[in-house]
């Protein structure tokens, strides 16, 4: 169980890290709260009594203080980020020691301990802002949607950003490979699948291949075509946490996976080639992701069909445009990847909408 005082979160909020602090007598607690430390890849520093030193208190991202001690840190300065964490749930007098010691929350083990392991894992990471995430969707098959996706992370990577690309379309044929990165060293889909509750944002980005500056998730060559949902959930947070920016190619189908995936991405693109029989094909598409995806817009992807500009077909579809992607031809016969010639029109593309996007979320 796990109550809130307050909505104020601790100071890892706002990107700061550093150890927490544990203050309790009570050794059965103090060993419950060191291995959920632990979990969370965290190591703390614990203090027997009550706080040694104001610089101790005050500097911690969050302090974990057990119910023995309360008392002992009632004159201690008033901050966010503290704890009350106890054992008796039918302890009524813990919300009154709580309000003395000015904790934000209250923990009741073992019920809160997921909670508390999240918590800690924030602190840990020194979580800020999560990544602008961006998912990339074909309109009809081979519009340009993996293309485009890679584009857009190789745009972002060059500009000094962290970038995750997720390729989260088992059949289409591995982003790794488009980058020119099938043999790098890493994991891929199928080992996350038994992911659940909390990944670590910097143990997944450490694990995964890295190509052109970016971090890669891919598929391998195998046979495993699925991911379960909380797989995808929990890898993708991950990925999100670190900040940045994600992008993520994604099928024409929904699934439970594919949903997971939406939820978590703050605008998505519909690549629609500009003619008759992709639009209406695209239209299909659209009202299917349309009702997870909160933001979906449209990158037209010329040439154009007689009597077809890009706002026509925005306004066909109902979605709000991006704009028109142009074609980039030679690049892969070349061996380098989507948007990798910095001064091409794909590069340019990928380098306007980043600009875009991101001055709408400092925005917002």
């Amino acid at each position: 169980m796990a109550g809130a005082i307050t909505d104020g979160r601790p100071p890892a909020a706002e990107g700061r890290q550093g150890r927490p602090l544990i203050v309790t007598e009570d050794a059965e607690l103090l060993d419950d709260l060191l291995r959920l430390c632990a979990a969370a890849g965290a190591r703390p520093e614990v203090h027997h009594g009550g706080p040694q030193g104001r610089d101790s208190w005050e500097a911690a991202p969050l302090v974990l203080v057990g119910d023995d001690a309360a008392r002992r840190v009632r004159g201690a300065t008033r901050r966010r980020g503290v704890v009350l964490v106890g054992r008796d749930q039918d302890d009524s007098g813990v919300w009154r020691r709580a309000v003395e010691i000015g904790a934000d929350h209250v923990l009741v083990l073992p019920d809160g301990e997921q909670w508390l392991v999240d918590r800690i894992a924030d602190v840990a990471e020194g979580v800020g802002r999560p990544a602008l995430t961006v998912g990339v969707i074909g309109g009809r098959g081979g519009a340009g949607a993996s293309t485009l996706a890679c584009a857009l992370a190789v745009s972002s990577a060059r500009q000094g950003r962290r970038t995750l690309l997720v390729d989260a379309d088992p059949l289409g044929g591995g982003l790794d490979v488009l980058l020119g990165g099938e043999t790098a060293e890493g994991l891929r889909w199928p080992d996350f699948a038994a992911s659940r509750g909390r990944v670590g944002g910097g143990a997944l980005e450490e694990s995964l291949p890295e190509l052109h500056s970016l971090r890669v998730l891919s598929w391998d060559r195998g046979d495993t075509v699925t991911v379960p949902p909380q797989a995808v959930r929990a890898v993708l947070a991950a990925g999100r946490r670190r900040g940045g920016a994600v992008v993520v190619d994604l099928p024409r189908r929904l699934d439970d996976s594919v949903t997971e995936a939406l939820a978590q991405i703050d605008v998505g693109l519909l690549v629609v080639p500009a003619e008759l029989r992709a639009i209406a094909a695209a239209g299909r598409v659209a009202s299917a992701f349309g009702m997870v995806l909160r933001d979906l817009r449209v990158v037209v992807r010329g040439p154009c069909a007689p009597g077809l500009d890009d706002l026509e077909v925005a306004r066909l579809l109902g979605l709000p445009l991006v704009g028109e992607v142009p074609a980039e031809t030679g690049l892969l016969d070349a061996g380098a990847p989507p948007g990798s010639v910095a001064r091409g029109p794909l590069a340019r593309f990928c380098g306007g909408f980043w600009e875009r996007a991101l001055a709408g979320a400092d925005a917002a």
